[in-house]
């Protein structure tokens, strides 16, 4: 497994979905699939995206600073 930092090359909107896809060595489209069906279900998908966004250090800052 890799380290868990949001990529610079493959973005949507903030890179979760691909710093977890490859994370866990899966593609970023089925991550962003699987995201999209669980929003079907009750729950703080939204807020648990938004605090990945604000947490996951961005891949260029991820490689400067040792975490």
């Amino acid at each position: 497994m890799t380290a868990l930092a949001r990529p610079t090359q493959g973005r949507v909107i903030g890179g979760v979905c691909a710093a977890l896809a490859r994370r866990f060595g899966t593609s970023a489209t089925t991550m962003r699939v699987i995201f999209l069906l669980s929003c079907l279900l009750p729950g703080p998908q939204f807020l648990l995206y938004i605090a990945l966004w604000i947490l996951l250090p961005s891949e260029d800052r991820a490689r400067t600073t040792a975490w």
